[in-house]
């Protein structure tokens, strides 16, 4: 990890509390999370009314959404996940099912996500797996995909300080696999996918670890959010970390994890980009890349007139001075 910036701090603390709120800029890299709620099944429908940002998606599952399903795939694409390891490992069903989509519903299926959070616990989110397994379920399901010209991004470990020798060890085990006799061979992948929650400078320098360790590999932030912080910096830390992924060319894509309510957030209220009744908060529409609405997330009342606290605007010369003191960036 680098070391915590004096200069970096003193300038997030230079900037105004608060300044009239800005539109985002826009960006072609925005995804979804999509993470339904059963009893507001009503506001799926706000991730794909226009105009939006979001060209992409991805909800943990191989299969597409129902409710976005009539919509273009040039438009709004579905990458499908391949989540954890089945029971047997054997089992080659993501392999089918993609397929299926792209032959039997005419799905032009272009990536793929593969484990989610293999280092950490079923109880926080994560699949789960020992490397080995994790190897083998990805020559049976993965490697095809590959043959087909599908593009693969390596599992997405937890932002923790397991998940790189996890990936290391399962690079490994791949290698195993696919190597005969003297002829050793790698497993391929086209992207690492990055997890993060936390502060700004732990998410850059977390993200300078992947570039040494995976150099002249574009990169996918799938899951990322500063958790259970006060308005005001969990919106800093958005434009922040916003802007700067879209100023650096090897960033691909990202996918901000706050498409819920914030009354069901797990990553605290300030963070939902919906407020407890179903409005877009400020966060949520710059997502978008439309104006900032004034909704408080835990209030939802367009008449508080809330002022944001730091619009994309105030925050890219910090983004810019940052990426410097990335190494091997």
């Amino acid at each position: 990890m680098l070391p915590c910036s004096a200069a970096f701090v003193a300038l997030l603390a230079a900037l105004p509390s608060f300044v009239l709120p800005a539109a985002a800029d826009s960006s072609s890299k925005r995804g979804l999370v999509f993470t339904p709620n059963q009893t507001t099944r009503a506001d799926d429908a706000i991730w794909v009314q226009k105009p939006s940002d979001l060209t992409w998606y991805y909800n943990y599952k191989p299969e597409p959404e129902s409710g976005f399903q009539d919509i273009p795939q040039s438009e709004f694409e579905f990458v499908p996940m391949l989540w954890g390891a089945p029971s047997s490992l054997d089992d080659t069903s993501f392999l089918s099912t993609v397929q299926s989509l792209i032959a039997d519903k005419g799905i032009n299926i272009t990536h793929v996500l593969s484990f989610n959070e293999p280092d950490g616990p079923f109880a926080y989110g994560g699949s789960n797996i020992e490397p080995s397994d994790a190897a083998q379920v990805w020559v049976n399901n993965i490697i095809p995909l590959q043959e087909m010209g599908i593009r693969v991004g390596l599992p997405a470990c937890t932002g923790g300080p397991g998940g790189l020798p996890w990936l290391r060890k399962f690079l490994s085990e791949c290698s195993k696999l696919v190597s005969t006799g003297d002829n050793t061979r790698n497993c391929t992948y086209d992207f690492v996918t990055v997890h993060w929650y936390g502060n700004f400078e732990g998410l850059a320098s977390h993200m300078g670890e992947y570039s040494a360790a995976f150099p002249n590999k574009s990169m996918w932030i799938t899951e990322y959010n500063i958790d259970n912080q006060d308005l005001q910096t969990t919106q800093a830390f958005f434009n922040t970390s916003a802007d700067y992924f879209d100023r650096l060319d090897f960033v691909e894509r990202y996918s901000y994890f706050g498409a819920f309510r914030s009354d069901v957030s797990n990553v605290g209220p300030n963070g939902a980009m919906l407020s407890a009744d179903g409005n877009l908060t400020d966060i949520g529409a710059w997502y978008l890349g439309r104006q900032a609405t004034g909704v408080p997330p835990t209030q939802g009342s367009e008449s508080w007139g809330f002022r944001s606290a730091v619009p994309p605007a105030s925050v890219a010369l910090i983004s810019v001075w940052f990426a410097a003191l990335l190494v091997g960036i």
